[in-house]
């Protein structure tokens, strides 16, 4: 899976010196590759970014209600601050790569948090060799909590935008995806990743013997009609070219035997959209139109809606000199526009609603395929790592000299 050969990018890029770094980056991606923690806190991974960034004469601090670390570097020419982010947490799966350096405590990396984390430290590094050329100031930021936590949001609140005095002009992050291939860059102007909510819903019937169902108000039917209705909501209620996935994950009733009807079922909908109107479109329709065909049906429907990420919003100025940063470095061929965003969602959107900046896709495709993301099969080909550094280190670096 590792490779020896660099990549071949820019005149005056950090290339020769990332490539050199790139044994020390694959042996930290891997240590942390083998424990990951979950959630907000993750004391052990937390203790690993800082023993890498102890040397680099950074202003270091971490956080108050979670494991994150923000490392600031102040150039020595006066300039305009970038922030580059990296998210630290993995993801409750049994892991079954078969690699020898496989998690086995029922945590896994298998959305490559590992690769961001040590992809992140080499920019750190590559920039702290020319601080003192560098036109201005860099805020790193780990962050624990992307699946699902909101821990973009809390070190948003906890002051990371602040960290370095003034707020960032421009924010980047590079995400590895394992079916991608190695070394090819993907991102997008505009709608990048989608926003994700979820509706909570608890249907309520009456109950009673399964071989007398009209002596009750048996709502297992009824929420049948529901989900057929959420997926008709979609693709009657929304543009076509805007449109929403709804997806139900969660479906049980309270029924203890097989010959009684439930008196209560419980739902949840996965929502995800591409705008904030669409967004709303769904909040404020979709409840109590199943409120409406449950109360056609004698039964009562209790509905939550709780919005989460919103959506990753690439900013077009920005994302265009990403774009020309990146067909210089590494060449038009492997840098791929996405004609449409990915309907998955990502926590780097809370930092790309305050600050205008660039998610990027970088593939990481190991010889012989992987499983998908999110999958107990997922395998990252970590000799990526010294062009993901490289290239955050250019991106900044390139930023501030603009202004």
């Amino acid at each position: 899976m590792h490779r020896a050969e660099p990549y071949a990018v820019g005149i005056g890029s950090f290339a020769a010196q990332a490539s050199a770094m790139r044994p020390d980056l694959v042996s930290v991606r891997r240590e942390l590759h083998e424990h990951p923690e979950l959630g907000l806190t993750l004391p052990r991974t937390q203790r690993v970014i800082l023993r890498e960034l102890a040397v680099l004469g950074l202003e270091i601090s971490t956080g108050d209600e979670l494991s994150s670390v923000t490392a600031v570097l102040r150039g020595g020419r006066a300039g305009p601050t970038v922030l580059l982010r990296a998210d630290m947490d993995g993801l409750p799966i049994e892991e079954a790569t078969g690699l020898s350096f496989a998690s086995a405590d029922g945590t896994m990396h298998a959305c490559g948090h590992d690769l961001h984390m040590a992809g992140l430290l080499g920019a750190a590094r590559l920039l702290v060799d020319r601080r003192d050329e560098l036109p201005g100031s860099v805020v790193f930021m780990f962050q624990p909590g992307e699946e699902g936590y909101a821990g973009g949001q809390l070190m948003i609140e906890e002051g990371v935008l602040e960290a370095a005095g003034d707020r960032p002009v421009a924010a980047y992050a590079a995400h590895v995806e394992c079916t991608v291939p190695r070394g090819q860059m993907v991102t997008r102007k505009g709608s990048m990743m989608s926003s994700v909510s979820a509706m909570r819903m608890t249907l309520r019937g009456t109950g009673g013997h399964a071989a007398f169902p009209q002596a009750a108000i048996d709502p297992v039917p009824v929420a049948a009609q529901l989900i057929l209705a959420a997926q008709a909501f979609v693709a009657r209620r929304l543009p076509a070219v805007d449109q929403a996935v709804v997806s139900i994950t969660k479906l049980a009733s309270d029924s203890a035997a097989g010959n009684v009807l439930a008196a209560e079922v419980g739902m949840e909908a996965n929502i995800r959209t591409l705008s904030a109107s669409t967004l709303e479109t769904v909040r404020e329709q979709l409840p109590p139109m199943l409120r409406g065909i449950a109360e056609a049906n004698g039964c009562a429907l209790e509905a939550e809606f709780i919005e989460s990420y919103p959506v990753t919003y690439n900013d077009p100025s920005e994302t265009g000199f990403v774009l020309d940063v990146l067909d210089e470095l590494v060449g038009p061929e492997r840098v791929t526009r996405l004609e449409t965003p990915s309907m998955a969602s990502e926590d780097f959107a809370y930092v790309l609603d305050e600050v205008p900046g660039t998610l990027v896709f970088l593939g990481a495709e190991p010889e012989g395929g992987s499983g998908p993301l999110h999958s107990e099969r997922a395998v990252f080909d970590d000799s990526v790592l010294d062009l993901q550094a490289s290239v955050l280190a250019e991106l900044a670096w390139r930023r501030l000299a603009r202004d």
